[in-house]
């Protein structure tokens, strides 16, 4: 990179587990690092134990890394801003922040939701309030937790600007934290913040004790739905195969600590979905996501039954096994949902790397 370390300071806005987590990982490459929250005593807890006890109890995070709930302090001479905040908000904290942005600066989404009140993404509100500032997004299979205690994983940067996606690479990657590039930012994103979805209604089946066949099928199901909602908004189907897609929603679908999965399973039990959303102590996008999918899908006329059976349960009061009865005996249609042409005599050689 033509950028010396020294003049990258990288600020993280967000005290929760993700944000934490990358926080812990610029700050322990060297790069000096600021994590941002409104909690006063979870700055001095990070600055002066450096843990996070509410959101990773388990671990213990570098003492390069500062925690500050002043916004100009934590902003002053960044060169990359990560937000990890959830989507209710996301808009509110980038609007208060702005004041003290400049155009030299990159601003990266870490955040897997979309803002309701007029189906933006979080990079749609990185262009509506900061226009001359470069953007991008951070999405994939990465549970915070696990993160946290150094397990291989890897992750996904996309952005138009390639200075943007070198420069992410090279502050977050790691000797168990690997950083991939792209350019569809939009299917990134929205690959992000669709599996959320998908994560509840596995949560339901395991709660439920279907079997690995019925695991299968939802995934596979889930998938096609994804990509087929994401084409019609304008992303390449082939970004739902890589890390940010399959990947993603294979983590979210299959973990107990997939906080959307937790959701699903609670409420197949039986509990009211204010108690579990209180209990979790964080949020859980998929609730929301699910009622603006639906909407949205709706609009533009695309076929989500997995959404809209998800949607009537959780926002109708329809039983479980009403909606997967209904499911069952909808028509059937075809396996996949994409298929590339047929290329004939022609040498095609495929390279690529772990």
């Amino acid at each position: 990179m033509a950028e010396q370390l020294e003049n990258i300071k990288v600020c993280v806005l967000g005290g929760g587990s993700f944000g934490t987590a990358i926080a812990n990982i610029a700050a322990a490459n060297g790069y000096p690092t600021y994590q941002w929250m409104r909690d006063d005593e979870r700055v001095n807890e990070i600055n002066r134990e450096h843990r996070n006890s509410k959101y990773l109890p388990d671990a213990k995070l570098t003492p390069r890394l500062k925690a500050t709930a002043n916004l100009k302090t934590a902003l002053a001479g960044t060169r990359l801003v990560f937000v990890a905040i959830p989507s209710k908000s996301f808009r509110e904290v980038v609007q208060e922040a702005k004041a003290h942005a400049d155009a030299r600066q990159f601003w990266i989404s870490t955040t897997k939701g979309i803002e309701e009140t007029a189906f933006h993404l979080m990079s749609d509100i990185f262009r509506n309030e900061l226009p001359d500032c470069a953007n991008g997004v951070l999405s994939g299979p990465n549970l915070a937790k696990e993160v946290a205690k150094e397990a291989l994983t890897a992750t996904v940067i996309a952005s138009s600007s390639e200075q943007l996606r070198g420069l992410v690479q090279e502050v977050l990657s790691n000797k168990y934290f690997r950083v991939y590039a792209n350019t569809d930012m939009y299917g990134v994103e929205l690959g992000g913040a669709l599996k959320n979805i998908y994560a509840i209604i596995s949560g339901m089946a395991a709660a439920l004790d279907q079997g690995e066949n019925t695991k299968s099928m939802l995934i596979t199901r889930s998938l096609a739905e994804m990509s087929r909602f994401a084409v019609v908004m304008g992303a390449n189907p082939l970004t739902f195969l890589g890390l940010s897609g399959v990947g993603d929603l294979i983590v979210t679908c299959t973990s107990s600590l997939s906080r959307n999965y937790r959701v699903g399973y609670a409420l197949a039990k039986g509990d009211t979905l204010e108690h579990i959303c209180d209990s979790l102590g964080e949020v859980a996008e998929g609730v929301n996501t699910t009622r603006t999918v639906h909407l949205k899908a709706v609009e533009m006329g695309v076929a989500m039954p997995l959404v809209e059976g998800l949607y009537k349960i959780i926002y109708e009061g329809v039983p479980v096994e009403k909606v997967i009865r209904q499911l069952m005996l909808r028509e059937q249609n075809s396996d996949v949902e994409f298929i590339l042409p047929r290329v004939e005599d022609q040498n095609l050689s495929i390279t690529g790397g772990v």
